[in-house]
């Protein structure tokens, strides 16, 4: 069950990034649509912990579930930025690459075991990763390349820590709920911040595409815990990162990207590289 939960989880994050990726192209502010979708997602999981009963919160609790709600909003916001000066086909794949960072901490940290295949798919990652982005002209010139580049760093960072941190929360035996109350809280609170920091007018759409996201993400973070909780890590990071095909294959069908023969084979290794990853 584990493995279908993280398959579900990869799709929700799929779907949510191309929604990230439509209200880019729509000139939609990516701040608002995730202080939206934080703001729902915090109301419908603490109305639900009301409900069905809370546990007891303590301050590990409340740091760890608002860190990795900041990481995550801004890990969401560099990879909108990085939809802007790239193509959603290309910048998904990358993004994904942040899979090893915490496969590397199951390991080091919480004493997993990587096979030798899950080694080599690690270096094919990698190899796939400088494949897909090896000329700067791959797509007719679009790309505003170090732009684009910087925003997926940051993206990779964002969300590596962040699979690190969800890992620590389910080895400490902290209930998922009080973490994900936690964690969509905490990321509200950040970006109102930035909302007054930024100052830009609100559009009725950006209501309808947050409260979308949100519900999505409150199914896709609750399998995402499941499967942390049940299963192997190092397992269940890859499969989620495979939220890149959906990406992919949503870039080239809906907004008509192309991709150049090497970058498909860049694309292609880099999902076989994540499957070994997770063999």
């Amino acid at each position: 069950m584990w493995i279908v939960a993280a398959f579900i989880t990869m799709i929700c994050f799929g779907t949510n990034n191309m929604i990230f990726k439509w209200s880019t192209t729509n000139g939609l502010s990516k701040i608002h649509i995730q202080f939206v979708f934080y703001l729902v997602a915090f109301i419908l999981t603490a109305s639900y912990a009301v409900i069905s009963g809370i546990h007891q919160m303590d301050i590990i609790t409340m740091i760890l579930g608002a860190v990795i709600g900041i990481l995550n909003a801004n890990g969401n916001i560099q990879m909108s930025k990085a939809f802007e000066k790239g193509p959603a086909s290309l910048t998904s794949p990358l993004v994904s690459v942040n899979t090893i960072i915490p496969i590397l901490s199951a390991a080091l940290i919480f004493n997993e075991h990587i096979t030798i295949l899950q080694w080599v798919g690690i270096i094919v990652i990698l190899g796939s990763a400088i494949l897909i982005q090896y000329s700067p002209q791959a797509s007719g010139g679009s790309i505003q390349y170090m732009p684009w580049l910087s925003r997926i760093l940051f993206a990779i960072f964002s969300f590596g820590v962040l699979g690190i941190l969800m890992k620590t929360s389910s080895y400490l035996h902290i209930d998922s709920l009080n973490t994900l109350i936690c964690m969509y809280g905490g990321g509200a609170i950040y970006l109102c911040i930035n909302s007054l920091l930024a100052r830009e007018n609100w559009q009725k759409a950006e209501l309808k595409s947050g409260t979308l996201v949100g519900l999505f993400s409150i199914f896709g973070y609750s399998c995402y815990f499941f499967a942390l909780n049940t299963g192997t890590a190092s397992i269940v990071f890859p499969i989620v990162s495979l939220s890149c095909l959906v990406v992919v294959l949503g870039g080239c069908w809906i907004f008509k990207e192309r991709l150049r023969s090497y970058q498909v084979v860049g694309v292609l290794s880099a999902v076989l590289g994540i499957i070994l990853t997770k063999i």
